[in-house]
């Protein structure tokens, strides 16, 4: 299917009120995988959507979603691999149906669970969630999926890569058989493929884009070197290279070791990983985002979830434990249609697996010679290095929450029409 590139939101079928809210947003010309996914969604019918980062798939589900749970009178449940990643969606979500009454419920690890139990009872429209945060809700009672009709899996294989399944399929097992399932995605494999026959009728497969293909608009590097004189390749190409930048560390150790150096350099840095709290990532994002932050550092638990613009370089410091997590890593520039850099350091050692990131991109990764280098700088001030946010440590472990009995209530009914602006 050929999207028509001078096609509008307004030929999709979407509700007028809606595409007054879009155009109020500015949002006009619909990307490839939101022009044909937008149509089909509207219809009913289950959709497989793979589409590269970056081009638009929350609103390709989002927008149907709202639209026909206006009319179905039902809710909604969308399931995310990451906290970042459920946030993000929620910020659209409701950047497009704030105005007209949808209301959401977030539920993610890291964050008050009694909270979340609490936005349950206010009865949402829309349920969006990471599968163990949901699991753990369902294993208390708080809530039941009876009125759940339409199912979104957004970024599938993430969450089948970091051991999902179980919950996703308890979940799914869970939810009446006459539900839509949109499921949508960076790559396809044959777990997903599995997935969908089992849990999906007849869905659409809607690809515009070769499963692992990136970007034509980032222009990406790859520097041979020695993990000692990383830091200072990486202090090199910090000065030369302005605006925000994105690196991507394998542990988080590892982050941590490189935002302390970076920081004492006087670079302005942060870092995302499991270590740090919930409000600590967040923090560090909106950091990043309004830039206050010039530099964020993040494992591959963000390789999805960041969706900040005009990031301008991303660089791997260390390669990715799971290759086909460069795809997503380098997605996080050239978002939208914009212009990025990706600049990947490989030690001798690694010289196969830049190989097979060449095969499953289908590219020739360009080997650039290190260039000469300065000496290594010395901390600029010693108070870089005291930071209350790294003196801190996250206690380990899980949190635990002595379960609410009073939770099992969990009927949801809508409410009274005169009291919601919710049918467009």
């Amino acid at each position: 299917m050929t999207p028509n590139k001078t096609a509008s939101f307004s030929e999709l079928g979407i509700a007028p009120k809606i595409l007054g809210i879009l155009e109020y947003h500015k949002f006009i010309i619909p990307t490839p995988i939101q022009h044909q996914a937008i149509p089909v969604a509207l219809e009913g019918k289950d959709i497989i959507g793979i589409a590269q980062t970056g081009t638009g798939k929350t609103l390709a589900f989002g927008l149907p979603l709202i639209q026909r749970l206006s009319i179905l009178k039902a809710k909604g449940l969308i399931l995310l691999p990451t906290r970042e990643l459920a946030l993000q969606v929620d910020q659209i979500l409701q950047k497009i149906g704030n105005s007209i009454g949808l209301k959401t419920a977030v539920l993610i690890g890291g964050a008050s669970i009694q909270q979340q139990i609490k936005s349950l009872f206010r009865s949402p429209h829309i349920i969006i969630a990471t599968p163990g945060r949901l699991s753990d809700l369902l294993q208390r009672r708080a809530l039941n999926l009876n009125q759940i009709k339409i199912v979104v899996l957004d970024e599938a294989d993430r969450m089948l890569d970091i051991g999902f399944a179980p919950q996703i399929k308890q979940i799914l097992s869970l939810i009446s058989i006459d539900r839509q399932t949109m499921l949508f995605s960076a790559t396809m494999s044959p777990e997903i493929a599995r997935l969908a026959s089992q849990y999906q009728k007849l869905p659409l497969r809607i690809e515009v884009a070769p499963s692992g293909t990136t970007s034509n608009q980032v222009e990406q590097e790859v520097f041979i070197i020695n993990k000692e004189s990383k830091m200072q390749l990486l202090d090199k190409i910090l000065q030369d290279n302005k605006g925000s930048v994105l690196i991507f560390s394998r542990t988080k150790h590892g982050a941590k070791k490189i935002t302390i150096s970076l920081k004492s350099i006087g670079y302005s840095t942060a870092e995302i990983h499991s270590n740090r709290s919930l409000n600590q990532r967040k923090e560090a994002l909106e950091g990043f985002r309004n830039g206050k932050y010039r530099i964020l550092v993040a494992t591959d638990i963000a390789a999805r979830g960041i969706d900040v613009k005009g990031i301008s370089l991303v660089i791997n410091y260390d390669m990715p434990d799971d290759l086909e997590n460069y795809v997503h890593r380098i997605g996080r520039t050239a978002r939208a249609g914009e212009t990025g850099k990706a600049i990947t350091f490989a030690t001798r050692e690694e010289r196969n697996d830049v190989k097979s990131i060449e095969r499953i991109i289908r590219k020739t990764l360009p080997i650039l010679e290190v260039p000469t280098l300065p000496p290594r700088r010395q901390p600029i001030a010693e108070e870089h290095n005291h930071d209350n946010n790294f003196s801190r440590r996250t206690p380990p472990g899980r949190f635990h929450q002595k379960r609410n009995d009073h939770a099992g209530n969990d009927s949801f009914n809508y409410p009274k029409r005169k009291k919601s602006n919710w049918r467009h």
